[in-house]
C-alpha cells in the first residue's frame, strides 16, 4: 500500500511539474509578443512625434522656398501615407517615404543661408533631429524584442506554445527602405 501511494505521489509530482512547465511555456510566448507589441508601440510614438512637428518645419521653410512646391508636396504625401497606414507593414514603408522625404527638405535648407540662422527653423532642426534619435533607439528596441520573439516561436517548444496560442507568425521587422543606406548630403 505504501509503494502504491509513493508512486501515485511521483506521478502527481511529475503531472504537476509538466502542468507548470506547459503553462508557463504558453505565458512565455504571449509575455513576448506583448513585449514586441509593446515595442512597436514605441515605435509609433516617436514616428507620430516626428509627424507632429513636420508641418512646423515645413510651414517654417515654405516661407524661404516657396517655389520649391515639390518638395514640400512629397513631405505632405509622406505625412498623409503615415496616417493612412494600418498595419506594421504599411507604417514601416511610410516611415521609409519620410525618411526620403526630409532628406529633400533639408537639401532645400541648404541653398537658403538664412533659414539656417532662423531661430524657429534651429529649434524645429533641434527637436526633428532629438525625434529621430528617439526614432533609432525605438527601432532598435522594436528589433529585439522582435528577434527574441521569432527565434522563440522557431525553437522546438516555442512552436508548440505558439501554435497553441496562436501566434505562430514571425514578427515583422523594421527595416531600411532602398536607398536609405546611402547618406544625403546636406551641408550647413
Amino acid at each position: 500500500m505504501n509503494k502504491v501511494v509513493g508512486l501515485i505521489g511521483v506521478l502527481l509530482l511529475i503531472v504537476a511539474i509538466g502542468a507548470s512547465w506547459y503553462v508557463n511555456g504558453l505565458n512565455r510566448v504571449v509575455i513576448l509578443d506583448e513585449n514586441v507589441r509593446q515595442a512597436w508601440a514605441q515605435v509609433e510614438n516617436q514616428l507620430q512625434r516626428r509627424y507632429d512637428l513636420i508641418p512646423n518645419l515645413v510651414e517654417t521653410v515654405k516661407g524661404y522656398a516657396a517655389y520649391e512646391k515639390g518638395v514640400f508636396e512629397g513631405v505632405t504625401n509622406a505625412r498623409s501615407q503615415w496616417a493612412g497606414a494600418k498595419t506594421v507593414d504599411d507604417k514601416v514603408k511610410a516611415a521609409g517615404t519620410m525618411d526620403g522625404a526630409l532628406a529633400r527638405l533639408l537639401a532645400v535648407v541648404e541653398n537658403y543661408p538664412t533659414l539656417k540662422a532662423s531661430e524657429n527653423f534651429r529649434a524645429l532642426q533641434d527637436q526633428l533631429e532629438g525625434t529621430e534619435n528617439r526614432i533609432a533607439v525605438e527601432r532598435k528596441r522594436y528589433n529585439e524584442a522582435v528577434m527574441t520573439f521569432n527565434a522563440y516561436i522557431r525553437t522546438v517548444f516555442g512552436v508548440i506554445f505558439a501554435n497553441a496560442r496562436g501566434l505562430n507568425r514571425p514578427a515583422v521587422y523594421f527595416e531600411i527602405t532602398k536607398g536609405a543606406e546611402q547618406v544625403p548630403q546636406v551641408k550647413f
